[in-house]
């Protein structure tokens, strides 16, 4: 069991339940799902470059990861409908627990002047997205075996209602938000 699993039964339960006034166990938010996309846009012209960023990606999550194709064609992008442009993975149970504690305990201090994460970045109901610049932040991506850096987006997605609730949540387990 991660350590964020048992950190959630315990501690987090507590005192979410003790800020907001629930009145039962199941009412506290968790975690459901992290989402991690990454859009290739070169894509269309070297098909190489998709491979490279789905091996990535599965570096990082420990979890097979799914090319995205186009819904539309866009004469002004090049692309037709039906182009691989980018990947996604959805990380659930133990392996999303995994991937956060690898993410705000290793990969996030390892931004160059990093002062946080934005506290902003909520959608309305209780999800945060997160934009990474580079792969390279992560500590299982080799340097030396990477052909471009790539950013990637993370999204949060949790049970809360409102957007305080889900910041809670996030700041509990770790997130650390800009002051």
């Amino acid at each position: 069991m991660s350590r964020y699993r048992e950190l959630y039964e315990n501690e987090i339960v507590a005192a979410m339940t003790k800020k907001f006034g629930y009145k039962n166990v199941m009412e506290v938010p968790k975690l459901a799902k992290v989402v991690v996309n990454m859009g290739v846009g070169e894509a269309k012209e070297n098909a190489k470059l998709l491979d490279a960023a789905i091996k990535d990606m599965e570096t990082i999550t420990g979890q097979k990861v799914v090319a995205t194709k186009a819904k539309k064609s866009v004469a002004n992008f090049k692309i037709r409908e039906g182009m691989a442009i980018g990947c996604k993975t959805t990380l659930r149970g133990e392996k999303m627990y995994e991937f956060v504690d690898r993410l705000v305990n290793l990969a996030l201090p390892r931004v160059r002047d990093f002062r946080g994460v934005s506290a902003d970045a909520f959608d309305g109901r209780g999800n945060y997205a997160l934009g990474i610049k580079e792969q390279l932040i992560f500590p299982e991506i080799e340097y030396d075996k990477v052909d471009k850096v790539r950013g990637m987006d993370i999204i949060f997605v949790t049970t809360a209602n409102t957007d305080e609730e889900a910041r809670e949540l996030l700041r509990l387990m770790g997130m650390p938000f800009q002051k």
